[in-house]
């Protein structure tokens, strides 16, 4: 696992990526087309020289995920696969990724008999909902689910029983991508391929981002230009639940209360007033360099 490479700065970033986002929230791509883009855009990155340290080991990281997630497609079928997406950050990487390499495999096509309605194999996905969900990042599911062409089912239950319960109503699912990094909670042994733990319900757990540092996570998503939730702009860096979530202290920018704020509602209050009151002002996420300070935000 390579050490991220800390202290640089938005000058780092490759200011000839291509200028507009990879894809729209208005307009819905026909499915081959959007896998297409999001491989050209992929593809145009990899390439790319005289780039900065940071821009080069994300372009290996994406080299190594690209790999697993195409060892995958060889393994299993697309009935067989889903991914968990929760709208984060780390698992938008990981939708991207997917998308590109069901391209380069040649699996975004339409079916023979389906040719003319543009009907392709359904991108499965489940969400796992909080508790407790903001309402911008229900938003940004929503549009995902839209612009990405996803095949989505959600449960709002703890993990356990949500996944016991998504591989009961999807019983051709043997294999889930999940957005897990090796910094976060129980990631620091897992590998690319991980059977499930005894007691859970069993699938193999496939985790193509799991060297990932947090940095390298925001270095790609920046690069591409991807759209992301709202909130990570706001000072969050780790999305859970409304109760436990907040903005991450480290990027308090003007402090004007002697507490992080709790806020319990999703009106993105964060920055700017409030009744006319002064409220703290956090920098967006992708300021944050420290891959232990990502979950400061977080209760648990």
């Amino acid at each position: 696992m390579t050490q991220p490479i800390l202290g640089e700065s938005n000058s780092d970033f490759d200011h000839n990526a291509p200028g507009e986002p990879l894809v729209s929230d208005e307009i819905a791509l026909p499915f081959p087309i959007l896998c297409a883009r999001i491989h050209e855009r992929v593809t145009a990155f990899l390439k790319e020289k005289n780039v900065s340290s940071r821009v080069q080991s994300v372009q290996e990281q994406t080299r190594i995920s690209l790999g697993v997630i195409a060892e995958a497609l060889e393994r299993f079928s697309l009935p067989e696969i889903s991914l968990s997406y929760n709208g984060g950050k780390d698992c938008l990487v990981l939708l991207i990724l997917y998308l590109c390499a069901l391209h380069t495999a040649g699996l975004t096509r339409s079916t023979p008999n389906n040719f003319e309605s543009n009907h392709h194999e359904p991108i499965q996905c489940v969400y796992i909902q909080s508790a407790h969900p903001f309402t911008e990042v229900e938003e940004f599911v929503a549009s995902s689910v839209k612009t990405y062409s996803l095949s989505l089912v959600e449960y709002a239950k703890p993990m356990k029983a949500a996944f016991a319960d998504y591989l009961h109503d999807t019983p051709s699912v043997k294999a889930i991508f999940v957005g897990t990094r090796r910094t976060d909670p129980h990631g620091e042994h897992l590998k690319h391929f991980d059977p499930t733990d005894h007691g859970w319900p069993k699938f193999m757990r496939i985790h193509p981002v799991i060297d990932w540092h947090y940095v390298d996570i925001w270095t790609f998503i920046r690069q591409l230009k991807i759209p992301y939730c709202v909130l990570y702009d706001r000072g969050y860096t780790s999305l859970g639940g409304t109760t436990d979530t907040h903005p991450n202290p480290a990027l308090l920018c003007q402090p004007t209360t002697p507490h992080l704020p709790k806020t319990n509602n999703s009106n993105g209050a964060t920055n700017g007033t409030i009744n006319g009151s002064s409220t703290p002002k956090f920098r967006p996420a992708y300021e944050l360099m420290d891959d232990y300070e990502e979950r400061l935000g977080r209760d648990k």
